[in-house]
């Protein structure tokens, strides 16, 4: 009985798991900042789109913004023609877990409302807030 195994060396195994690890190396920095790039995305997904949408529903129907975000999703004593829920799945936090931000009447947009995210540093007039209305920030 003649027994024709054939399998890889130690050296051929180490200098396989050597070039995975230099693949990785190159790409790995690069995959990272798409998360935070991803989350910057889904924030203003939600302020231009989803919560203005909603807020500008509500405006239609009662003739004003509402007070408070609140108000989307359940009657507030002062909605007169409420007609919602505006939000389906209710109220979402931003990406990184915090509140959205709503003023009305604005400070940036006295005639309407301010919407906007803290950002990834959870504070407010900071350079990554992500807003409805021109920053001058990163995002």
């Amino acid at each position: 009985m003649k027994l024709n195994a054939r399998g890889f060396t130690l050296i051929e195994i180490l200098l396989v798991v050597i070039i995975i690890g230099i693949l990785v190396s190159l790409v790995a920095p690069k995959l990272a900042g798409r998360s935070e790039e991803a989350r910057v995305q889904a924030a203003k997904a939600d302020i231009d789109g989803g919560i203005s949408l909603a807020l500008d529903l509500y405006e239609v129907d009662n003739g004003r913004f509402p007070t408070v975000l609140q108000d989307l999703v359940t009657k507030g004593s002062d909605s007169e023609n409420w007609r919602g829920p505006y939000l389906k799945k209710g109220l979402s936090k931003d990406p990184w877990g915090n509140e959205y931000t709503y003023r009305y009447p604005g400070t940036h947009n006295p005639s309407g409302y301010d919407l906007f995210s803290k950002g990834p540093d959870k504070q407010e007039n900071s350079e990554d807030d992500i807003a409805n209305w021109e920053t001058t920030g990163p995002y």
